[in-house]
């Protein structure tokens, strides 16, 4: 059984044979894998050692003591919170032993191809087509708001490979390599003036049979642990006390007493509650995750995080009054990731609006804490059993 003090000793051994002073960044990185201290929780040979999740933070306490480099965990997050706990929950030791390793250590960064423009909140309505050719299945169609698609080496994606079968029944999840010529990738400008976000456009894109995830037509079971997994990255990640959106406003407001008053300060004071109870539930999250795979609860700690920080963005403008009108940079960019503190009051207020869209959108994220955490009667639905190619559209 691994233990606190058996991490601390590998750890120990880790930092005397690859001194991060010393080391390459990558190759510290490629040595921790394979020591299983990337993520201690995961199969030993993956990054891991069969040792309880809780325990990550021994391995990241004493690394960070020592300077050791981190793999930039912002800048990968589709990977390391989406891709990986679905390749590990259904992929084939082949591919578990391909995909984990680049990705965590970030020489291979993923994207997410789900959503499309007529199947965003309903996603089970989409409409790109797989069809399988020998050993090959052959993809067409268009996907839209993917993150970091200008970056990525590789993407999870959900195609219809049964246009017969009902709407959830007929979807496969694929590993799609983003290199293929047959993959286009176009930048959408956002609010902020930024394109983090794209449109990928798939034609006849071949895709070996060996990169499908999960058996064929049982996508949506496979693409609910990626949700799943995804929602709690967004809303449930770690954070110290005044961590996130609510840092800026509190600092600004101790700092700036002349733009108080008695009405903004009841606000604050009521969104930092509400911020606090929601990083201390994300931490109960977190430790329910130890017994095992993320629930439904993660739903609803992303409609906290969206409302909250769309309410606490808003608050930070009003606050600095006529400064939190003014925006720093509206120039074109292709970030590689979102860095709500790093800018300006501008940017969050602009940005956050994107919060209640991406990871799910509130509207269908209240319907899934309704029926499957508060057990309310499920709405009515009279597409559930008609074959996805009778569906009107």
């Amino acid at each position: 059984m691994i233990d606190a003090g058996e991490l601390r000793r590998r750890t120990a051994e880790l930092l005397a044979a690859y001194p991060p002073a010393t080391t390459d960044r990558l190759d510290f990185l490629r040595a921790r894998f394979d020591a299983g201290l990337a993520w201690v929780h995961y199969p030993e040979g993956l990054g891991g050692l069969g040792a309880p999740r809780s325990l990550q933070a021994v391995v990241d306490e004493e690394l960070a003591a020592a300077g050791a480099p981190d793999n930039d965990p912002r800048r990968i997050g589709i990977g390391l919170g989406m891709a990986a706990p679905t390749v590990l929950r259904y992929g084939t030791d082949e591919q578990k032993a391909r995909f984990l390793r680049p990705l965590w250590t970030g020489e291979e960064v993923w994207c997410q191809l789900f959503s499309e423009p007529g199947a965003g909140s309903d996603l089970a309505a989409l409409g790109t087509r797989a069809v399988r050719d020998g050993e090959d299945w052959v993809v067409d169609g268009q996907k839209v708001w993917t993150s970091s698609a200008h970056l990525a080496r590789w993407a999870i994606l959900i195609a219809r490979t049964d246009p017969d079968a009902p709407k959830h029944a007929g979807i496969t999840y694929f590993i799609c390599d983003m290199t293929d010529p047959g993959v286009e990738v176009r930048p959408l400008r956002q609010i902020t003036g930024e394109a983090e976000f794209n449109e990928v456009f798939l034609t006849g894109v071949r895709i070996p049979d060996r990169h499908r995830l999960g058996e064929v037509g049982d996508g949506w079971r496979v693409a609910q642990t990626t949700l799943m997994n995804e929602r709690v990255s967004i809303g449930g990640m770690r954070l110290p006390r005044e961590g996130g959106m609510i840092g800026p406003v509190a600092k600004t407001w101790r700092q700036r007493p002349e733009l108080r008053t008695h009405d903004l300060h009841q606000r604050l004071l009521k969104l930092w509650v509400e911020a606090e109870v929601s990083r201390l539930t994300a931490e109960r999250l977190r430790q329910q995750l130890n017994a095992g795979q993320p629930g439904y609860e993660g739903s609803g700690m992303k409609l906290a995080f969206a409302r909250l920080n769309q309410e606490i963005s808003g608050l930070e403008v009003e606050l600095r009054g006529e400064e939190g009108l003014l925006y720093d940079d509206w120039t074109m960019r292709r970030p590689e990731l979102v860095d709500f503190t790093g800018r300006d009051a501008g940017y969050r207020y602009l940005r956050s609006k994107g919060n209640s869209i991406e990871g799910g959108t509130s509207e269908v994220l209240l319907n899934i804490v309704a029926e499957r955490v508060l057990g309310l009667p499920a709405e009515p639905r009279t597409d559930k059993d008609v074959p996805w190619k009778d569906l009107a559209r």
